[in-house]
């Protein structure tokens, strides 16, 4: 990456850090977020955090390289997977503003060779409902994707094969619908699809690092998997051609977070184009599918929130817009293999939503504290929780909860009305293990229930 892209980047993301300081999430998310690394064992995690339509936090911990001892920063950058299809969605969405084409024109209007070219259409590759089989399904690096491949050869093998499905029927995630959807974008506009992004969406919003996967930069995190409950080991990455479209591009968590912004100001695309990014296609038969155009569709706690995950050889990363909240949430790392991005990602976006306030918490945190000591505050107790707090039952929380270790951190992740009841349940973080924290509190205040329980 010239030397020049570098540097504004780095001014840029000192800008970020300066007003990350000053937000009164960023010692919570310190906490947190070093807490899950440590027992992770990942060799390293970036994250953004856009609160109130701003970045209010970037901030990386951890290791890019270990061999190196080479510390990860802000600036450092991450293969960022299948959150790239949101951006080959993006650019097909503008070209249909230029009117040079259209979501509902048939595959074979411009690819005419392939597998029913002449049903399939591009909202249906956008959306994963085509039928076209997935040429890369596979979650860990095999010896062929090392090598140097183009889409056409990639197309030629895979999206000439019979449809899984007839068109609309089904929703099967595919990675082929991407490279499909990106040789159109070439074809259309004439440009490389990374060249169009330069110039359409990442110059524009100052995004300065975001590049092709293969054209590593000595900055770059370095690329490690798990085997088994193993140590981080560096792993292989994909040869050019292989991600292209489905999954091509590197940079850094703030630039990702900078994109999230202007989705949430709907910069770069027209109100009708954002509506036809973020409505949910349906199948023939009116069943949902949850996703988008390269974007999927959830909630938190009844927060809308629009995401994706991706995953390259070496690389997980999340990234959650929550547009009712101003909010957005990104995290990458440097490790395969491992369950470690999505549940942080969740535990940063509860925080950050406000699922549950400091007070909730520390509440709940005391009497897990004082349970591990083997005693509990009668007071904050009915008369039906106080009877099952006896001797025996104190004994073996005090017994079992020592030995997870520290107490490091409790989020909530529900809460619902269940019997005259306020039901919620909790994720607490120990040292050595992640238990779960079924409550029933009563209208007054006191807990009906608090049971500790095993998370598998």
């Amino acid at each position: 990456m010239p030397a020049a892209k570098l540097s504004l980047a780095g001014l840029l993301i000192s800008s970020v850090l300066l007003h990350a300081q000053s937000s009164p999430l960023s010692s919570q998310l310190d906490e947190r977020i070093s807490a899950a690394l440590a027992a992770s064992g990942a060799p390293s995690v970036s994250v953004a955090v856009v609160e109130n339509g701003r970045i209010a936090y970037a901030k990386a911990f951890g290791k890019a390289n270990i061999g190196e001892n080479r510390p990860a920063t802000a600036a450092t950058r991450y293969a960022i997977g299948s959150v790239s299809k949101q951006f080959t969605a993006a650019a097909i969405l503008l070209l249909a503003e230029q009117g040079k084409l259209s979501l509902d024109d048939k595959v074979g209007k411009y690819l005419p060779d392939l597998t029913r070219a002449g049903e399939v259409t591009i909202r249906e590759l956008l959306s994963h409902t085509s039928g076209y089989e997935d040429y890369a399904p596979q979650d860990y690096i095999i010896p062929e994707w090392t090598r140097a491949i183009t889409p056409g050869e990639i197309l030629d093998r895979w999206a000439k094969k019979p449809l899984n499905f007839d068109p609309e029927t089904r929703w099967q995630y595919s990675n082929t619908n991407y490279v499909i959807a990106g040789q159109i974008l070439e074809k259309v506009s004439g440009q490389p699809l990374v060249a169009f992004l330069r110039e359409k969406i990442f110059g524009p919003l100052g995004m300065a690092t975001p590049g092709e996967i293969t054209d590593h930069d000595p900055g770059d995190a370095s690329a490690y998997t798990r085997y088994a409950l193993g140590p981080p080991r560096l792993v292989a990455r994909e040869g050019p051609g292989w991600m292209f479209a489905a999954g091509e591009l590197a940079m850094t968590p703030t630039d990702l977070a900078r994109w999230d912004v202007a989705f949430l100001e709907k910069k770069i695309l027209s109100s009708r184009s954002y509506d036809d990014f973020t409505r949910e296609v349906k199948l023939k038969d009116g069943k949902p599918t949850h996703y988008a155009l390269g974007l999927g569709l959830g909630d938190i706690n009844g927060s809308p929130m629009i995401s994706h995950t991706g995953e390259v050889s070496g690389f997980l990363t999340s990234n959650a817009v929550f547009p009712s909240k101003g909010a957005a949430v990104v995290v990458c790392s440097n490790e395969d293999g491992i369950s470690f991005v999505g549940p942080l990602a969740r535990q940063i976006e509860e925080l950050l939503l406000g699922t549950a306030s400091e007070q909730e918490l520390s509440e709940v945190r005391g009497i897990l504290e004082s349970l591990r000591q083997g005693r509990v505050d009668r007071a904050l107790f009915t008369s039906d929780a106080n009877a099952y707090f006896n001797e025996v039952v104190l004994q073996d929380f005090a017994a079992s909860l020592q030995a997870l270790g520290k107490l490091q951190g409790v989020t909530k992740t529900n809460e619902q009305l269940r019997g005259g009841m306020t039901h919620r349940t909790y994720r607490a973080q120990f040292q050595k293990k992640t238990v779960l924290l079924n409550i029933y509190l009563m209208p007054g205040g006191k807990y009906e229930q608090f049971l500790v329980e095993e998370a598998l």
